[in-house]
């Protein structure tokens, strides 16, 4: 009876003395745990679009599809247009989505452009994302094909996320930009995960410009060559708050922080942005 007694007790003890031995590894080592990614399943995509544009009706863009963000406030970059729903900045034609700014005074601002947006008509959680596009020119303009967060989840920019699928800057036309930004990596600090390539007709001809978003990783395509990897590091949403749902959104800035570093050069306006499609494939879950 006595063994009975004291066997209890010695476990309790054995298992007090290897908490406390947990314990100082974990105060040496600073408290931290190493952080663990997800496991990659291989995910691949469905062959057949779940939402698409082919921009084959004349006229404004599909108001089931795109809305607008309006107005002159600079963006947060300090951006020279005013964003309008005029058909003048933003009309089908020819099978194309035009994207156009223009020299005209608006509401205080000197030019106007459009910035194109699916939210709430078209926001996704994971997929692959396919715009073929062919891109202005001239110094000043600054257009983007890119992604934000629809609900803000985790807080205001940067913290919920943003992913750039094409940047392009008119005073550098052929060098495309991809890249993502969070809380710990994003461009005002210099530390975003960018990726560029030297496209030589990107002005001239039309290039497709691809993201596939998956749980465990975001990859950046420009004509299926894979550019930029930004891979969910497992540490939670400052590094990875690509786990909400994001909607597109395609707009030719004027001026700017970036856009207008050198200038912005009059005479190449009117300037067009040409969209061919958009189309958007769901992730075959595993």
């Amino acid at each position: 009876m006595k063994i009975l007694c004291i066997l209890p007790l010695l476990l309790f003890t054995v298992a007090i003395i290897a908490c406390s031995g947990q314990k100082r590894d974990a105060i040496s080592s600073g408290g931290n745990v190493k952080p663990t990614p997800p496991q990659d399943k291989g995910w691949t995509f469905e062959p057949t679009p779940v939402w698409r544009d082919e921009f084959d009706t004349d006229g404004l863009p599909d108001a089931r599809k795109w809305g607008y963000d309006l107005g002159g406030s600079g963006w947060g970059n300090h951006e020279l247009e005013d964003y309008t729903s005029s058909i003048s900045n933003a009309y089908v034609k020819d099978g194309l989505l035009h994207i156009t700014a223009r020299k005209e005074a608006s509401n205080g601002r000197d030019y106007t452009s459009a910035r194109l947006v699916t939210a709430h008509k078209g926001d996704w959680l994971y997929g692959r994302f396919e715009i073929k596009a062919k891109l202005p020119a001239g110094t000043g303009s600054w257009p983007a094909i890119w992604m934000l967060p629809t609900d803000w989840a985790y807080g205001s920019w940067p913290k919920s996320g943003e992913i750039d699928i094409m940047e392009q800057v008119g005073y550098d036309p052929n060098n495309i930009h991809i890249s993502a930004h969070c809380e710990k990596y994003y461009f005002k600090t210099n530390t975003q995960q960018t990726a560029t390539k030297v496209i030589p007709t990107a002005i001239t001809g039309f290039h497709l410009y691809r993201l596939d978003w998956t749980p465990t990783a975001l990859r950046g395509y420009i004509d299926d060559e894979l550019v930029l990897t930004v891979q969910n590091e497992g540490a939670g949403y400052t590094v990875w708050p690509f786990d909400k749902r994001f909607h597109l959104l395609l707009n030719l800035a004027i001026g700017g922080d970036w856009g207008g570093a050198q200038g912005v050069d009059d005479p190449i306006f009117p300037v067009t942005m040409e969209v061919d499609y958009v189309r958007v494939y769901k992730m075959t879950d595993k």
